[in-house]
């Protein structure tokens, strides 16, 4: 009975959940265009062959993995109570 009491205080609610994956989703657009653009990340203007890089200095698959632990320690960090006595 205890380890489902458990179980069930350590479930996210659903608007973390979609914060989280609102989160990661915008850090995984702005790898994206880190890695493949010069300009115009947020594509506020039609995009141009001028804003794509010609050689792609960068990894993809690093990148999500980096937002995706990213996004979970964000989480343990603000849930976690940080005290300091100076």
């Amino acid at each position: 009975m205890e380890e489902r009491a458990n179980r069930e205080q350590q479930q996210l609610s659903p608007e973390l959940l979609h914060k989280m994956n609102a989160y990661w989703r915008a850090a995984n657009y702005l790898s994206v265009g880190q890695i493949y653009l010069y300009d115009n990340p947020l594509l506020k203007e039609p995009l141009k062959l001028s804003h794509v890089k010609p050689l792609v200095v960068g990894h993809w698959g690093r990148r999500r993995a980096r937002n995706f632990i990213y996004v979970h320690l964000n989480r343990v960090i603000k849930s976690m109570t940080w005290t300091c006595s100076i």
